[in-house]
């Protein structure tokens, strides 16, 4: 299905099937000038104002589409942006056909493997690696999650590429601590999905350490975002 001139963006969104719907958006799976294509629709929330309800969404799909483009002028690998509307807040992205997410992976590798520990290394390397390079571009993801990378094989090399998704959160800061709060929240959700993997995470600081340029400073203010979190918890 094409995007003819005269259907508008929510008829042409009308004759397609839900994906899923989230709090922030509904997302649907669709062809759009002949390429598999995501969908991601904000829509208005009712409890909010409309006049703010709109620049809010307004500015949260800009800061979307931003990231994205960033990353990918920076060589890290996110999805094609085909077309925007700001009117009904669509972003029109690449379909990452035939991956699987990280989450997935790394469960499947645990059980089918009896050694997974080397393939698993080479993954949180290059996670850190791949975070790196994108807090260096001053990029905050805003929900990293291991559902949120998604593993896909390269046309050019046949090696597993990884890609990230899902940029509804993200801004763009330079400030060690929002990155070290993109960090936490990454460790938090990796230990809660993926039990008994510290040793792991650990590494793909490591490597996050080693490759980011600014690294010194949002290790510091993560390990104060593990103090204050520890604190919260003691208080209740």
């Amino acid at each position: 299905m094409a995007l003819d001139s005269s259907v508008s963006v929510k008829q042409f969104l009308s004759k397609l099937d839900l994906l899923k719907q989230g709090a922030e958006a509904r997302v649907y799976r669709a062809m759009f000038l002949g390429k598999p294509t995501i969908v991601k629709e904000r829509f208005p929330k009712l409890y909010r104002h409309p006049i703010l309800d709109e620049k809010l969404t307004h500015r949260r799909t800009v800061q979307e589409v931003r990231a994205i483009l960033r990353c990918r002028k920076a060589g890290i690998s996110a999805p094609v942006v085909y077309f925007v509307d700001y009117n009904s807040h669509a972003i029109f992205l690449e379909d990452i056909v035939g991956s699987i997410t990280v989450r997935d992976h790394i469960a499947s590798t645990q059980l089918s493997q009896t050694k997974p520990g080397e393939q698993l290394d080479l993954l949180a390397k290059k996670i850190g690696q791949i975070l790196a390079r994108m807090h260096d571009e001053d990029v905050v993801h805003g929900d990293l999650t291991t559902s949120n990378m998604l593993l896909r094989t390269s046309a050019d090399n046949g090696e597993m590429d990884l890609v990230l998704i899902d940029f509804g959160l993200s801004y763009i800061s330079a400030l060690p601590e929002d990155k070290g709060v993109d960090m936490y929240v990454l460790e938090k959700a990796f230990l809660s999905t993926h039990p008994n993997t510290e040793a792991l995470f650990e590494k793909l600081l490591k490597s996050y350490t080693a490759s980011s340029k600014k690294s010194t400073a949002v290790i510091k203010k993560l390990n104060e975002v593990r103090l204050r979190g520890r604190k919260r918890s003691m208080v209740g």
